[in-house]
């Protein structure tokens, strides 16, 4: 995998001390991945080339036990595209040879590290996955100054009946600071390739924080981009999103640009369905609320921020998200009497767990297509009916707005742990059943932008009591 970086400036030789790599000789850096070899094709004042080419060894590739692929998938560890394309093994090490680079940071010249550049960029081979993948690396590299050239690989040159491949040969050409082209690189690559070659931890939404920074929360590709650099691990996007919005309504005004300044602002999906959340419980006026199946702690976090609330329980049939929760919500610092405000509970949504009971009301936000259809009455018990709260408010996906997401196959759901994803009839013939059941009159909400034909994203129903059963 090969990536070329040229800088046309005046004295664009100096590119070598920024990078702090000499351009009279070869350098080779073991890595985790493979082996990076620098080298500089060409050094002139008025043109500097820098290149690195990243060799790997497919054999200890697929033995390498941070190589994603489990027991069953143990021929796809042999046989695949992961030696030969410039992915999130590049991005792992353009961030680990030009660390420095990246980061801005030049003792010997400063004013240049933070001067925009002109720049032009060239990475073979990427790949563009996704059943709308045409012209994605333009819609990613374009909002961020690049003139972006993507040429299609055909599955075989020899025959051009059979069509381009997934993979573009990426060109790339803007005035941009150095240490911006390295993060850019280092954040998108893996984007493209919507895979990463390692197990993505908790510390990958900090990554993806400081390499994004000054960039991605305005970037109108922001959802797309977090979901894919995270593997589309729902907590860790969400927290991501959720954090990123609430940075950019901090933002003042006078420091966006002028375009920017008239439009509205965008919130994320995730922000966007803790409101609606939100905006249900003040309107049933709750003051005691759980969140049942509160994961690690996003909308927890929300909750125990409104002083409206004096009492807020969280339960997860995951012990692990809720001391994940219990970290976020800082509660080992917490004061007595705010630990005898906010609780968490380790405890299934299909079983009847009596220290839900005396609720005002109940969250179920994005769990219910985390249960198998079969269970639904169990959960329908055990909430409804066992733990029977004034209210109970629960979102879902809406499949009917699916056709917007570029990287979902027809038919194929929002995150792999999903057992369904219901339309809006589905949903109302479910929701008018439970009320029905259990004494609870419903009302409906739309979460997100509504499309005229395809409704909003998320669906919320709010339930209320109006009969004991």
């Amino acid at each position: 995998m090969l990536v070329t970086l040229t800088s046309t400036a005046p004295a664009a030789s100096h590119l070598s001390h920024l990078l702090r790599k000499h351009p009279d000789r070869a350098q080779s850096f073991p890595l985790g991945v493979g082996v990076a070899h620098v080298f500089y094709p060409e050094v002139g004042d008025e043109r500097c080339t820098v290149a690195m080419l990243l060799e790997i060894d497919p054999i200890d590739l697929a033995r390498n036990k941070n190589f994603r692929g489990g027991a069953t998938q143990t021929l796809s560890r042999y046989v695949n595209d992961r030696p030969y394309v410039s992915s999130s093994m590049v991005a792992v090490a353009l961030g680990q040879v030009f660390r420095t680079a990246m980061t801005g940071r030049s003792d010997s010249f400063p004013e240049l590290a933070a001067a925009a550049l002109p720049l032009e960029v060239t990475v073979a081979a990427v790949p563009a996955r996704g059943p709308a993948t045409d012209g994605l690396a333009t819609r990613l590299f374009g909002p961020l100054g690049w003139d972006v050239t993507e040429t299609p690989i055909p599955l075989d040159p020899a025959h051009p009946e059979w069509g381009d491949s997934v993979y573009v040969d990426l060109a790339l050409r803007g005035t941009v600071r150095l240490s911006d082209a390295l993060r850019h690189l280092y954040v998108m690559l893996p984007v493209l390739d919507d895979s990463k070659h390692y197990w993505v931890s908790d510390d990958e939404v900090g990554k993806l924080k400081r390499a994004g920074e000054g960039w991605l929360n305005d970037h109108p590709e922001r959802e797309l981009i977090t979901r894919r650099y995270l593997a589309h691990q729902k907590s860790m996007v969400d927290t991501a999103l959720e954090s990123m919005s609430e940075a950019l309504e901090d933002t003042p005004a006078s420091g966006l640009v002028a375009a920017a300044e008239s439009a509205p602002r965008v919130r994320s999906l995730a922000a966007t369905r803790a409101d609606a959340v939100l905006a249900a419980l003040r309107d049933v006026g709750a003051r005691a609320v759980g969140d049942v199946g509160c994961g690690e702690g996003a909308l927890l976090e929300r909750l125990v921020a409104d002083p409206a609330l004096t009492r807020v329980v969280g339960s997860d049939v995951s012990a692990h998200a809720l001391e994940r929760a219990a970290r976020r919500l800082k509660l080992s610092e917490a004061s007595d009497r705010q630990r005898e405000r906010v609780s968490l509970i380790q405890s299934s949504v299909t079983y009847q767990d009596d220290r839900l009971s005396g609720l005002d009301a109940i969250v179920l936000m994005e769990v219910i297509e985390h249960v198998d259809i079969e269970r639904l009455p169990a959960l329908e018990a055990s909430v409804f009916g066992g733990a029977s709260p004034v209210s109970v408010v629960v979102t879902t996906p809406n499949s009917e707005y699916n056709r917007f997401y570029d990287t979902l196959h027809p038919g194929a759901f929002r995150h792999e742990d999903h057992r369904f994803e219901w339309t809006r009839a589905e949903f109302r013939g479910w929701a008018e059943g439970v009320a029905s059941r259990y004494g609870y009159a419903v009302e409906y909400r739309s979460v997100g932008d509504v499309d005229a034909s395809a409704g909003s994203p998320t669906q919320l129903a709010l339930f209320r009591k109006v009969s004991d059963r």
